[in-house]
């Protein structure tokens, strides 16, 4: 399907390129998904999650005799796991597919990158948990690859011109934050941030579309410029969107974004730490490049022709009623499932996510130093300066030379 949906325009030749791609890569991940489900028939005689979960704490010991080498069972089965996880979310190492997938129409991005596809890995992990959790290397592994991933993509959306791609990398960084909270043993923290990224996400994706529907299929953003006055409204959903995604305080991603960083922050091991160092300078260039992409499309002087400004246009109404229930959603899903999700005590995927009786990683959180707690803020202050200042020094560069 995925295939189909990417090579959508089926006479273009990239997007060939890319849904072949897509299939090539996302085989891996099925490969160690398929291997996977057959270790665990080999070892539990069944595919019932209520059974194998039962069972798993009473075989922590069983082993594998492979080429003379004794590998734990469970720990062969989350590495296969893991390696689906990586292939299907599109994590460092196998992420190739995901940049080149935006060939595809915008609203298939948006279904793609922010609700479904590409979360699946990341949902295998938190109903897997139960079984993933008894392996305490791979869950390490799921950390560091849910770090660096952050770290790469965040990198990558920086550098980007094409507006599509940089929400694209930015889904394979927001997907690393998840991750790794999942191998901190957080796993409500990570499918909380996937239920806020599935809103914002979509929101970005869409208002990407509308902008690129008004300018005859323009994506390239130095191209763009000036368009707060031409497209308000799409402007509007666009500014909600970034700052949500940027952490701004009381919007959605200011809650889940920032219980991961503090709970990995609380976790006080060696990974944690480097999760959390990677963590916040992935969260400050977060909030660079989202700015950047608005500074660089709306704010800036119009780098378009006079016969482009003058076809500019909104979307219909019709299109724009998915991007208002979107920015709505943005603005008021982290505070209405916070309590849900990451609530003390709230019986949500109570069966569903597994947690350690001693995990108290959500109280330690709570007990975290003021300073800690406003440093995403910070960066949200310096990471917006730095496009102002970019945008200032240009101007006085541009008056110098006249």
């Amino acid at each position: 399907m995925s295939y189909l949906l990417i090579n959508f325009w089926f006479t273009r030749v990239q997007a060939n390129k890319a849904a072949l791609k897509a299939v090539i890569l996302n085989r891996f991940g099925d490969f160690g998904l398929f291997f996977a489900i057959l270790l665990i028939y080999l070892v539990y005689n069944c595919f019932d999650f209520a059974v194998i979960f039962v069972v798993t704490p009473h075989i922590t010991d069983y082993t594998f005799n492979i080429l003379g080498y004794e590998i734990n069972a469970i720990t062969l089965i989350a590495s296969f796991l893991l390696l689906g996880v990586i292939g299907k979310s599109a994590q460092l190492g196998l992420h190739m597919w995901l940049p080149d997938a935006m060939e595809g129409p915008t609203p298939v991005s948006a279904l793609l990158h922010a609700a479904t596809m590409v979360t699946a890995g990341v949902f295998l992990v938190l109903r897997c948990s139960p079984l993933i959790s008894y392996s305490i290397i791979i869950l390490k592994v799921i950390t560091i690859v849910g770090a660096l991933t952050t770290l790469f993509a965040t990198t990558m959306s920086i550098v980007q011109n094409d507006i599509k791609r940089v929400i694209a990398y930015s889904t394979c960084g927001q997907l690393g934050y998840m991750l790794f909270a999942c191998g901190l043993f957080n796993y409500s923290a990570g499918i909380y941030h996937l239920t806020t990224h599935a809103v914002f996400k979509a929101l970005l994706f869409l208002s990407a579309g509308s902008v690129i529907h008004g300018l005859n299929d323009e994506q390239d953003m130095r191209k763009m410029g000036g368009l707060v006055n031409l497209m308000p409204l799409t402007y509007q959903c666009m500014l909600i969107g970034s700052l949500a995604i940027a952490g701004f305080p009381f919007l959605s991603g200011y809650y889940s974004k920032d219980i991961i960083l503090e709970t990995s922050y609380a976790s006080y091991c060696w990974e944690g730490n480097i999760a959390t160092i990677i963590g916040y300078v992935a969260a400050f260039g977060t909030i660079f490049y989202s700015f950047r992409l608005l500074f660089l499309t709306f704010l800036t002087k119009p780098r378009m022709s006079q016969k482009t400004i003058k076809n500019v246009h909104e979307v219909g109404t019709f299109m724009m009623i998915p991007l208002v229930v979107l920015s709505f959603c943005s603005i008021f899903a982290g505070y209405m499932l916070k309590d849900l999700f990451i609530g003390l005590g709230t019986p949500t995927w109570n069966n569903a996510l597994f947690n350690y009786p001693y995990n108290n990683l959500l109280l330690e959180a709570e007990m975290l130093q003021r300073e800690v707690k406003y440093l995403p803020v910070i960066a949200l202050f310096y990471g917006v300066l730095i496009p102002i200042w970019e945008k200032l020094e240009n101007v006085a560069d541009i008056q110098k030379q006249d």
